[in-house]
């Protein structure tokens, strides 16, 4: 029996039980990963400040994400095809979210669609948006979020085309798995997966087959991104967004003081900094060494968010000290999908939580508020 103290033990077991080409879609970077793996690799460069005999009782790690209350500073992040790591993956994360008291963002390219994730939930969850071509498909895409309780949109920036992914290359990757000699042994080679899988019927893009007209190839995400996402996006296409939307806005895929400092004019409710995890641009920043900049241009200005490497609560706990009001998880929460359904991605949220809380509890503070440069060693620009 596999003992689960940390999310690498998830991420262990998701790689053992999720076929090859799903499991590397996910844990993955694009060209040569440098900047995905640098996401996770440059928290270690982050010191914290242990400090003693301080009252740390009645801690208490709820804070607010766009005036929602949260139990923790912790959201799901879209993830893409996330129902192929494990049967009706949408539904489990967005129940686990619900009960653990945390946002889940359903993101366009899933395979539970809106209305099936709204049917298996009791309370809101937040959608995020490509913006493709077809603007009639989107403005039907934004209404279908408003009707099914949507209580956010999350617009993301940075992927008017698809970053190229070796690993997805190599896989074959698509949706549903095709019949060929290479992708059939990735699938056979996981019978619990197979299994799991025979239990639903949802095993394509839910958001988009029998919604979109005049698509060709759904069976593969690269010609579905090639063919649909648009390359003509721009900082005014976010006003009809957001006024087709009506509600609380979230802007994902900023990196660097300019994008920040245009997209806080644009009347959104909150940014996020992220690099789309290392999938899109190779070479670009990581996440966290963005933060910093970004928060002391438009941190009084705009709610500033964290995506990008956490996988622990002290990445959790650095990531505020810099200056963000909260944070998100992908491939962490995915791992515990990945390796036990529902039930894995609370084990994955119950990790960070106790991380987070402990790491607070050794840096001398009792809540996130009070965090800052000053639980840090050697912050940024304090030489």
């Amino acid at each position: 029996m596999t003992v689960i103290c940390e999310i690498k033990d998830l991420q262990k077991l998701a790689r053992a039980r999720v076929p090859k080409m799903f499991y590397e879609y996910a844990d993955s970077g694009s060209w040569s990963e440098s900047t995905y793996r640098a996401n996770e690799s440059s928290f270690a460069d982050i010191l914290l400040r242990q400090r003693v005999a301080v009252d740390i009782t009645d801690r208490s790690l709820e804070t607010t994400m766009i005036g929602q209350p949260v139990t923790m500073p912790i959201a799901l992040a879209p993830v893409g095809l996330t129902g192929m790591q494990h049967a009706d993956g949408e539904i489990k994360a967005a129940k686990a979210a619900e009960k653990f008291g945390v946002p889940f963002t359903l993101s366009t390219m899933s395979i539970c669609s809106i209305e099936d994730v709204a049917a298996h939930t009791s309370k809101p969850f937040w959608f995020q948006l490509y913006v493709m071509r077809d603007r009639d498909f989107i403005e039907r895409l934004i209404d279908r979020a408003k009707d099914a309780g949507c209580s956010a949109l999350m617009l993301t920036l940075d992927l008017q085309i698809l970053g190229q992914r070796h690993k997805d290359i190599r896989n074959g990757l698509s949706t549903p798995p095709k019949f060929t000699l290479h992708a059939m042994m990735q699938v056979l080679s996981r019978p619990r997966w197979c299994l799991n899988m025979l239990t639903t019927r949802r095993h394509s893009f839910g958001n988009i087959v029998g919604h979109a007209k005049g698509v060709g190839d759904l069976s593969s995400l690269s010609s579905w991104t090639a063919e649909q996402f648009d390359p003509k996006l721009s900082w005014s296409d976010i006003n009809w967004i957001r006024e087709r939307w009506g509600g609380k806005l979230i802007l994902k895929g900023i990196l660097d003081v300019e994008g920040a400092k245009m997209a806080s004019k644009t009347g959104a409710d909150a940014i996020i900094v992220s690099n789309h995890g290392g999938r899109q641009l190779d070479g670009a920043a990581s996440s966290i060494s963005a933060l910093p900049a970004i928060v002391d241009a438009v941190g009084k200005d705009i709610e500033v968010h964290f995506d990008g490497g956490i996988r622990s609560g002290q990445d959790v706990l650095k990531a505020i000290c810099l200056g963000a009001k909260s944070t998100y998880i992908g491939r962490a929460y995915i791992y515990g999908l990945g390796a036990n359904g529902e039930a894995g991605v609370t084990e994955a949220l119950s990790i960070l939580s106790t991380e987070l809380d402990t790491t607070m509890a050794l840096c001398g503070e009792r809540l996130l508020t009070n965090l800052g440069y000053h639980n840090l060693l050697d912050p940024p620009g304090e030489k």
